[in-house]
C-alpha cells in the first residue's frame, strides 16, 4: 500500500513537469528589437516620474519655507 503512495506521488510529480513543459512551449518570447524598444520605454518613463517628483518635491519644500517664514 506505501508503495502505491510513493508510485502515484511520483507520476503526479511527473506529471505536473509534463504540463509546465507543455505551458512553457505555449510562451511567445519578444524577439531582441521589442525587447529593447520596451527598455527604452521604461527607463523614459522612470525618469520622467523620477524628475516629477524632484520637481514637486522642490516646489513643496519652498512653499512650506515660505510659509514658516511668515
Amino acid at each position: 500500500m506505501a508503495t502505491d503512495k510513493k508510485e502515484s506521488a511520483a507520476s503526479k510529480l511527473g506529471g505536473f513537469f509534463a504540463g509546465v513543459k507543455g505551458e512553457f512551449q505555449k510562451i511567445t518570447w519578444p524577439n531582441r528589437a521589442m525587447v529593447g524598444r520596451q527598455t527604452v520605454a521604461v527607463v523614459c518613463v522612470s525618469v520622467l516620474t523620477g524628475a516629477l517628483i524632484a520637481v514637486l518635491d522642490f516646489a513643496f519644500e519652498a512653499g512650506m519655507n515660505f510659509l514658516f517664514t511668515l
